[in-house]
Formats: structure tokens, C-alpha cells, sequence
């Protein structure tokens, strides 16, 4: 007898996501519905605004990829008006993107995903000198391992549970079965992820430098930047070097080895390898390094086929919405994308939990609509998008920068190439693509310094013509994946707008086809060992980073209540 199982919300997460699974009587999942449950207004909301404006409204997108959002709206306004922004602007906002990538990456392994990987309780019965000994298994100077910190954070740890609780680490499913690192290797974790929480702090600073604050950095403008003062200082610019050396070294000494520890720990875990669900992968060339230097490439790989790369073909784009909660269906390209909601809401239905107790509750329509979020599509296919994509496409064209990492990690770590295509080739992924911006980033910085000594010039000028209409995009590689703004502009103003994101692309519900995105189709065949606690599904689902306030973007703009929500406590995982 089939079984339905409810993870909603999916905590550690950015946004409001729910996702059903069916299973059968061995525990493996048949059927996944993933669906965005809240929603938020920008698409509307700069319609009819001066499209010099765009960039400030749509970086509240969310809280988390500011940056993204924010550079996004700059330049798709840029192409449509045919601005090229000065050298020295370009390399400035390079600058602030490897903040913001060496923000998103770490944090996500850590604090997000990570203790999908390591088991905290296990920690408390490590012994620290054994779990420095193991830390130098993995890097010749491991951070933050050394016996008597391993003690003292040990100790940090112990004293939640004196108080009845685990605080920061409450609520978890700690010994679960499909946990593999030592009770050492997952004291190492969780030191690195104290640390992780000073480095936010530093990572956040390096943005401020150039970007006047963070989150929601003031600097960028149509045309260039606005930090000509930063620029011009060798203080602020020394501040920004120092800072970066910093991330950077807790990248290559504590992030980088403990996936070689978790891959090494992992190799054998079935949950997290073969995994990869859609197979179709699509990144965009981001990180301009110079004046026709990039350190990331664009291109699609269909099917899995690392032999054959083949560039993006914007026309190709699409978005539909048959099992979304909005009333056009038909597939779009997003200069002509509509976002007007039709919710329809959810079922009543029998479920039985892990202990095989059935209740009735609301579950997802599976045969109309059940999510916010739309579903992209290239020429029609699915397409998984994220570091994991942009690590594979970049390799199999031979970019030497990451190249270089990848080798490196499989010969580390001992795993075959295509180990990559899964769960924890996308975990793995998301580190490398951190490193290979640690490694190469100050590229940029170097090229900055060089043309400032010749060049000062830090904005273009332009004009908009009220008589004339202009369209444009942005495509570029975000944290979490191929992000795209499409803005078309009449009588001087916006007068569309339409953003299509990572999560929308990766948790995007059935097309007309039936075809699922790849959230749903990654857990199809995913065996779940104990019903009760569906480990194996939140560590799929992490594993893409999902931001569901990025995904979901559109409101009642008269201030209407469109529908009601209540969350039931017992659902929380």
C-alpha cells in the first residue's frame, strides 16, 4: 500500500516550500510534488516606474541574494538601453559578487545543509585529540582543530544539553542511520561551523567596502557604480584584499577538506549518489576578470552528455504555469511573461505516517494546480541549473580554472567523475566553485588597481528616448544558479517585467506535459529508511540551496487577500 509522506515547511531554507512524496511498501519514493506555498510582489511593483529604479526594487526579491537581484536589474536596463559600463565598474561589481559568493557557499554548507551530513549528538562522545589527529588526514593546516578547541567547542555543545535542549541544533533527526562520519570527523564539522558563523561577519564587511552596506547594497547605478571615493582609497582597497585573503584561507583549510572528508565518509551512501534527477544542465558565463577575460563559460548539456556543450539560444526560454496557481498557462518567453493569480488552493486527503497512523490533511492537487512557482523550460526540457551545473559544463569545455580544482578533489577524495551527477555532487560542487572564485577572484582586483593608475572613469553616460521602446535582459550565474531578468521599457517606463530564477527553475512542479523539474524528479527512486524521519528527503531538496522567496515574486497589488495559510507544528522538520 502506497504511503504519502508531508515535509512542510522545509526549514533552512530561503522562502516557503512544501514537498509531498508517495511511497511504496519498500519505502521508495514513486511519485514528488514540490510546491512554493508563499508568495511576494516585485514583477508588479516596478511597472510604471522609471526603469533607472528597477535595481533597487527587484534586489528585495530576497533577503539573501541581494547582490544577485540587484546587479540583475542594473544590467538587464543596461542592455536595453545599450549601455557598456566602464572597465573599472565592471571589475567593482566582479569585486562584490565573490563576496557575495563566498558568503552564499559556505553559510549554505554550514549552517544550512551541512547537518544533513554531520551528526551533532555523535560529536559529544569524540574524543578532541583523536578529532585533531583526523583533521590533518584531510589539509596540512586544518582551521580551528586544534585538541583543546575541539574540547572547548565540545564543551559549548554539551552545556545545550545540560539545559535540556540543543539549542541551534534542536529539532533534528541526530542518529539517524544514513549518518557516516565519525563521532571525530563530526566534532571537525562542527567547530568549522562556529566558524563559519564568524566569517559571515567578515564576508558581509567585504561587500560593505564597495556596496555602502549589506544585505541591500546602495553602489550600483545604470551606467556603472557610484563607491568612486572606495575606489580611490588604498585604505578601503587594502580592507578589501586583507578580507578576501581571509575568506579565502577558511575556503582552502576548512571548507574544501571537510568535503573531501564527507565524500571520502559518503562514497557508499546510495541516498546521495545517483542521484542527479534531470539530467539537462544550463549555466551562463559570469565573473568578467578583465576586459575580455571570464572566469566561468556559458552552455547546455543535455541528457547527461559531457562530450557535447551546446550555447545558449535565448529564444529557447520559456515559462508556463499549467500546474501553477496563475491564470495563464500558455508557455511564454519572459518578454512576454504574465504573473496575474488564480490560487485553487489544496485537497482534503488520508495520510499514514512512519508509525502507520492515518489522518486526514490538506495535500496538493495532483491533477491541477499546487505551486506559486512557474515552470521554465528550455526548448521545452527541464533544466537543473546551480553550481553542480556550472561546474560540469565549465569542465567539459575545458576551463582550465576549474578543471585544475575538480581533478584535484576526485584524486582527494578517490570518486569517479561521474559522481558528480548527485546529491552529493552537487554539495561538492558548491564548494568547488567557491574555491575556484577564492583562487581567482583577486584577478580582478589586481586588473582594477592596474586600470585605475590610467583610468578613473567610473560611470557611462546615456539618455532614454520617451519616444522609442527598448527591451533587454540580464542572464548570468548566481550562488544558486542561471538567473534572468527580462525588462521592456515604453514612454520612458517599465512596462514589463519578468524575472526567472534558480529555484524557479529547480523547483518548478509538472509542465503540460507532465514532465517534472528537478526537485520532484531527484526523488524519484530515493529509498527513505525510516518514514518518520525523512532525512533523505531534506538532504536531496538542500542540496540545490533552495531561496523560494527568489522563486515566487508577484502579489495583489490593491492590497487583496488572495488566500490563508496555518502551518501545523507536527509537520516541522
Amino acid at each position: 500500500m502506497s504511503k504519502r509522506i508531508v515535509v512542510d515547511p522545509i526549514t533552512r531554507i530561503e522562502g516557503h516550500l512544501r514537498v509531498e512524496v508517495v511511497v511504496d511498501d519498500n519505502n521508495v519514493v514513486t511519485e514528488a510534488y514540490s510546491s512554493a506555498t508563499l508568495w511576494r510582489g516585485i514583477e508588479h511593483i516596478v511597472k510604471g516606474r522609471d526603469p533607472r529604479d528597477a535595481g533597487f526594487f527587484v534586489q528585495r526579491i530576497c533577503g539573501v541574494c541581494t547582490f544577485s537581484h540587484y546587479k540583475a536589474g542594473i544590467v538587464a536596463v543596461e542592455n536595453a538601453l545599450g549601455i557598456t559600463p566602464p572597465l573599472n565598474a565592471i571589475l567593482t561589481r566582479t569585486l562584490m559578487n565573490c563576496a557575495l559568493f563566498l558568503h552564499d557557499h559556505p553559510v549554505h554548507f554550514y549552517n544550512l545543509h551541512g547537518l544533513d551530513w554531520v551528526d551533532i549528538v555523535s560529536a559529544l562522545s569524540a574524543d578532541p585529540k583523536r578529532a585533531s589527529d583526523e583533521a590533518f588526514k584531510y589539509t596540512s593546516l586544518p582551521v580551528a582543530t586544534g585538541a583543546d578547541h575541539l574540547k572547548a567547542v565540545k564543551e559549548k555543545v554539551a552545556a545545550f544539553v545540560k539545559k535540556g535542549n540543543l539549542g541551534p541544533f534542536s529539532n533534528a533527526y541526530w542518529g539517524h542511520k544514513t549518518y557516516h562520519l565519525t563521532p571525530e570527523q563530526n566534532l571537525i564539522a562542527l567547530s568549522h561551523y562556529l566558524e563559519c558563523l564568524k566569517i559571515q561577519r567578515t564576508v558581509a564587511q567585504m561587500m560593505a567596502i564597495f556596496g555602502a552596506k549589506q544585505p541591500h547594497p546602495q553602489s550600483l547605478t545604470v551606467g556603472g557604480v557610484t563607491c568612486v571615493m572606495d575606489l580611490l582609497d588604498p585604505a578601503r582597497l587594502g580592507e578589501y584584499l586583507v578580507k578576501f585573503q581571509e575568506i579565502a584561507d577558511f575556503i582552502n583549510r576548512a571548507y574544501y577538506p571537510d568535503l573531501v572528508m564527507a565524500g571520502k565518509a559518503y562514497s557508499s551512501e546510495k541516498s546521495v549518489l545517483g542521484d542527479v534527477g534531470v539530467k539537462n544542465l544550463f549555466t551562463f558565463k559570469e565573473f568578467q576578470l578583465g576586459a575580455n577575460d571570464w572566469l566561468f563559460d556559458s552552455g547546455i548539456i543535455l541528457n547527461g552528455d559531457i562530450s557535447k556543450v551546446y550555447e545558449v539560444d535565448e529564444d529557447k526560454i520559456t515559462e508556463e504555469a499549467t500546474r501553477s496557481w496563475y491564470e495563464d498557462n500558455e508557455a511564454l518567453h519572459p518578454y512576454d511573461g504574465k504573473t496575474n493569480p488564480k490560487y485553487t488552493g489544496f485537497k482534503d486527503a488520508q495520510t499514514i505516517d512512519g508509525n502507520n497512523k492515518s489522518s486526514y490533511t490538506k495535500v496538493i492537487d495532483e491533477n491541477g494546480k499546487y505551486s506559486w512557482i512557474k515552470a521554465p523550460r528550455y526548448d521545452g526540457k527541464p533544466m537543473q541549473v546551480g553550481p553542480l551545473a556550472n561546474i560540469v559544463v565549465n569542465y567539459a569545455k575545458g576551463n582550465e580554472k576549474v578543471v585544475k580544482v575538480v581533478d584535484q578533489f576526485l584524486k582527494d577524495t578517490g570518486l569517479p567523475l561521474g559522481a558528480v551527477f548527485s546529491t552529493l555532487g552537487r554539495t561538492a560542487a558548491r564548494m568547488i566553485e567557491a574555491k575556484v572564485i577564492a583562487d581567482n577572484g583577486l584577478t580582478a582586483f589586481d586588473n582594477l588597481i592596474a586600470n585605475l593608475k590610467v583610468d578613473q572613469e567610473t560611470c557611462a553616460t546615456y539618455t532614454i528616448d520617451k519616444n522609442r521602446e527598448y527591451r533587454g535582459r540580464y542572464i548570468g550565474h548566481v550562488p544558486r544558479g542561471t538567473l534572468s531578468h527580462w525588462v521592456k521599457i515604453k514612454d520612458g517606463l517599465i512596462e514589463n517585467y519578468q524575472a526567472v530564477v534558480p529555484s524557479t527553475w529547480n523547483a518548478s512542479p509538472k509542465d503540460a506535459n507532465g514532465v517534472r523539474g528537478p526537485y520532484e524528479e531527484c526523488l524519484i527512486g530515493l529509498k527513505i529508511a525510516d518514514l518518520s524521519k525523512p532525512l533523505e528527503i531534506i538532504r536531496v531538496i538542500h542540496s540545490y540551496d533552495p531561496c523560494i522567496a527568489c522563486a515566487v515574486h508577484v502579489m495583489d497589488t490593491k492590497g487583496n487577500e488572495l488566500g490563508s495559510y496555518k502551518v501545523s507544528q507536527d509537520n516541522l522538520a
